[in-house]
């Protein structure tokens, strides 16, 4: 072997060795940091629960009642990566719809109008709210009980509380979910649901279950997961009491076969912009795919922006707003519900 090759052999195996021990090295900086950095995590977390503790109790909720139900919290740290990566806000409205739009969905929804008909026909009766919508919200939230969520409630509220982007409402929830335990109202061992605290087969917050919430079996208590007599009729009730409109639908995709003034157009749901008549509409060259009355009033909104699909909705629409802040949500619903009324 010449000296040359011996030289490379050595060089080569000096600079592996050396390569190795700075990878070696690098990755246990690296897990120090993250170490480190999820300590400090963990302490600050503990010091926000000692303190929130304090403003429950001060609110009247018990000592024992807390300690019991932080006693088993936990910071989730991948929640509030959930919390800024929602698909409502960032998918188009046609990916959004064709994931949850599903014929397997709709399928499903025609097969529980026949097998639940008498229970949805009396809820239909007693609330104003057409059974149609009412499959469409729990094929939505939660595909007909299948996916419900499996997340502490207790320990979702407190991480999205602790998280300083929407701490406000999620102590509110937190604080809400607390007094509906102490009073006994729901128990704790059964509050398990979605990233963002939400429960049962339609997926309400806290402050929905103490708003709106219904003991329709009439068995003295209210069961969101395993009654469906409860889970209808306080889906019904929420919208009933928020002013759903039995006589009017929620609207319906349209074209325009005009360009249309971006003052009349709504992009975000925080921000509707004013409405018109349908026959107005017309005349401005928006035309529905369904029919809608011509002198009922109507707004305009694209949730992909300037560019996307054009909905033409009704004050329905808004109410459905009210239960999820995402236009692409309440689209859902409205073309969901469409599939079991028109077909």
């Amino acid at each position: 072997m010449s000296f040359y090759c011996l030289y490379d052999l050595i060089l080569n195996y000096v600079i592996k060795n050396i390569m190795k021990n700075y990878l070696k090295a690098f990755l246990i900086f690296l897990i120090f940091i993250f170490s480190s950095t999820a300590i400090a995590e963990n302490q600050d977390f503990n010091k926000w629960v000692k303190e929130f503790k304090k403003k429950a109790i001060s609110q009247g909720i018990s000592k024992t009642t807390v300690d019991k139900a932080f006693s088993r919290i936990v910071f989730i740290e991948k929640l509030l990566i959930y919390d800024k990566r929602q698909p409502e806000f960032i998918e188009k409205t046609e990916t959004y719809l064709g994931k949850r739009v599903t014929r397997s969905r709709i399928y499903t929804a025609k097969k529980l109008l026949v097998q639940k008909k008498d229970l949805l026909l009396k809820v239909e009766k007693d609330f104003g709210v057409p059974k149609e919508f009412l499959l469409a919200l729990w094929g939505i939230e939660t595909n007909f009980g299948v996916h419900r969520g499996k997340v502490d409630i207790l320990s979702a509220l407190a991480t999205m509380s602790y998280d300083k982007r929407r701490s406000a409402y999620f102590s509110k929830e937190l604080i809400t979910l607390l007094k509906l335990i102490d009073a006994k109202k729901v128990d704790i061992n059964s509050m398990y649901g979605s990233w963002a605290g939400a429960h049962g087969n339609f997926q309400f917050m806290p402050s929905s279950i103490a708003n709106y919430a219904v003991d329709y079996d009439k068995d003295g208590k209210i069961d969101l997961v395993n009654s469906l007599e409860d889970s209808f009729a306080s889906a019904a009730n929420y919208l009933k009491t928020i002013g759903w409109n039995q006589n009017i639908t929620w609207g319906s995709e349209a074209t325009a076969s005009k360009k249309i003034n971006k003052k009349f157009i709504t992009t975000d749901a925080r921000d509707l912009q004013k409405g018109m008549t349908y026959k107005k509409w017309v005349e401005l060259g928006v035309v529905a795919k369904n029919s809608l009355v011509a002198s009922d009033n109507f707004k305009l909104v694209r949730p992909d922006g300037l560019d996307g699909p054009i909905y033409l909705i009704s004050t329905n629409y808004e109410k459905l707003l009210h239960w999820n802040r995402s236009l692409r949500f309440a689209v859902s619903i409205g073309v969901f519900s469409d599939n079991l009324i028109y077909d």
